[in-house]
């Protein structure tokens, strides 16, 4: 709620305030505030960028940063091979990540020499020529700290903003997370579509088994009380190769349009590690849309239109060359009734079954989550508009042999006269042992359709690969890196050893 005396100097509603750039999402502010250039806050620089959920995001034009000083390792490895000037990351090489405090020797090639490597078929690579030095064991960057030498104290904001943690189950509290989030988290190039997480859907993805009020992370204006950044964490059990490791999943990062000149995002991420921290937990894993020291993979997203008009009157596909819309509504027009036998909803006595396939299925990856019942009920079983979940089960023996699951990120059409929301179903988790995955995934666009989808998004993950093409998916041009905080791996992995989706 606002001040009744009216909006202070730094209200983002005030029209008179101190305003930054002009970036469209969180990550560009998260790159801005990362990459080397100029220390006043504002004169920020962003890198080009792409929203992490496959839609394309525009930067700001950057600033020729001066560069302190040359680059090694890693870093100046990748930007040899991109033929492209080295940028310095100047939060993240504080930072216990590859290419931040860890150095070059933790990367496969990164050799005193600076010869190149490539990585290795089984995804571990291999050190390149020119007398490279023995990889550093796979862990843990920094060792724990003692809990009573972790900062008890929030870490300090500028004086016109205050800390609070925002309550999940609060209606109102939510109410303002979701406006920050639709008003400022993510954009397309053309400021056409807007993701709109409902409150319903920021529960799901908030409030896991264990979870920690005080891990999700708001920022204030004093004067006014509203709502300007955010940031959140949740607890994980994931798999890094043989070792099972609590981390904290970070995600959500968002800072308001006309503050990212204060510098926040990094305060942000330095602050939620803290509160991490005083649960003995001391490694996360997170996503970025942008380039930041360093990838352990990439994957790319591909987009396949169920409701190929609209997509094409909104402007989120065009028609091919030499395609009309009827032929085109014809190319993807799917059967009336899924092919499998025994598809149905997942229900909550099918959960024991459904932990036992995940953890069967997950255990070829190289990172995948490690789900107890618990966590495999609260992720799965369906919730309207939210997550949708199917099983297979075999009519005569009733066991339980596929599963396939989406879940739900719509988009506001913004500018549209005859459309105000995109529905998009994004593939979750997906287990076939008796079904053909090529099947079972028609089955799902199936059932998405027939609940009114406009189009269903997957990233080239775990075995998504072997379906895309053959299911007329075609690449976005978003990608999504995956990262490590304080854990070194010999990576980095193709998307197919990836068997790990954050929200």
């Amino acid at each position: 709620m606002d001040n009744s005396s009216g909006s202070s100097p730094e209200d983002p509603d005030n029209p008179h305030s101190a305003a930054g750039s002009s970036f469209k999402s969180a990550e560009e502010a998260l790159a801005s505030l990362t990459v080397a250039g100029s220390q006043d806050s504002g004169k920020d620089e962003a890198s080009s960028s792409r929203g992490d959920k496959g839609k394309a995001v525009a930067a700001a034009a950057p600033a020729k940063p001066a560069l302190p000083a040359p680059l090694s390792g890693p870093l100046a490895l990748m930007s040899q091979l991109m033929g492209q000037q080295p940028r310095r990351h100047l939060f993240w090489e504080t930072q216990p990540v590859v290419g931040g405090t860890d150095g070059a020797a933790s990367q496969p090639g990164a050799a005193s020499s600076g010869a190149g490597s490539e990585a290795g078929e089984d995804g571990s690579g291999s050190i390149g020529g020119g007398g490279g030095v023995d990889l550093l064991e796979e862990g843990p960057i920094e060792p724990p700290t003692p809990l009573e030498q972790v900062r008890a104290e929030p870490y300090a904001l500028p004086a016109a903003y205050e800390w609070c943690t925002c309550d999940v189950d609060s209606d109102a509290e939510m109410r303002e997370v979701y406006v920050l989030l639709t008003n400022n988290y993510v954009e397309d190039d053309d400021n056409m579509f807007r993701f709109d997480y409902s409150q319903e859907f920021l529960r799901w993805a908030l409030k896991p088994p264990g979870f920690y009020k005080s891990w999700h992370v708001g920022v204030r204006a004093r004067q006014s009380r509203k709502l300007v950044a955010f940031i959140t964490g949740v607890p994980a059990t994931v798999r890094l190769r043989e070792n099972l490791v609590r981390l904290a999943e970070i995600n959500f990062l968002c800072v308001h349009k006309k503050l990212r000149s204060k510098r926040l995002a990094p305060v942000l991420i330095k602050e939620v590690t803290r509160r991490v921290h005083l649960q003995g937990i001391w490694q996360a894993v997170y996503t970025a849309g942008v380039v930041l020291p360093t990838p352990v993979t990439t994957a790319q997203y591909w987009h396949r239109s169920l409701n190929p008009k609209k997509l094409i009157d909104v402007g989120f596909s065009r028609l091919a060359p030499r395609m009309t819309m009827s032929r085109t509504i014809k190319l993807y027009r799917l059967p009336e009734q899924p092919a499998t036998p025994g598809l149905r909803a997942m229900e909550r006595r099918d959960v024991p079954a459904v932990c036992r396939l995940l953890k069967s299925y997950l255990s070829q990856f190289v990172i995948a989550p490690e789900l107890s019942e618990a966590e495999v009920e609260h992720l799965l079983l369906p919730i309207k508009d939210v997550i949708d979940s199917f099983v297979v089960e075999d009519p005569q023996t009733h066991e339980l042999t596929d599963l396939v699951s989406f879940y739900t990120l719509p988009s506001t059409i913004i500018g549209n006269d005859n459309y105000s929301k995109l529905k998009a179903a994004y593939s979750f988790y997906n287990v076939a042992t008796a079904t053909p995955l090529l099947q079972l995934m028609n089955d799902a666009l199936i059932l998405a359709r027939r609940s009114e989808y406009d189009v269903f998004n997957a990233l080239d993950i775990m075995q998504n690969a072997s379906f895309l093409k053959t299911l007329k998916f075609g690449p976005g041009d978003g990608h999504l890196h995956y990262y490590l905080y304080n854990y070194r791996m010999h990576g980095p992995f193709q998307p197919v050893q990836l068997g790990l989706v954050l929200l």
